[in-house]
């Protein structure tokens, strides 16, 4: 005696807004979260560049937030 075989797919499962179902990781978001992040360090801790005027606050508040990640 054989065994019945479903010869039709079954539908694939639709989402409530009517378009296609989409799950990233979460590494999807993290990454270019960290790139940014990395960037910003990386401009805001450059000792080359400094803007005449500027409020001496950020700057201390940078330089500060840069020490601290860096340990």
């Amino acid at each position: 005696m054989s065994a019945r075989t479903h010869t039709r797919p079954r539908p694939l499962p639709r989402a409530t807004t009517g378009g296609a179902v989409t799950r990233l990781p979460w590494w999807a978001f993290a990454l270019p979260i960290a790139a940014f992040a990395v960037l910003l360090l990386l401009m805001a801790g450059s000792g080359e560049a400094h803007a005449a005027g500027a409020d001496p606050v950020l700057g201390r508040f940078l330089d500060h937030l840069q020490l601290t990640l860096s340990r």
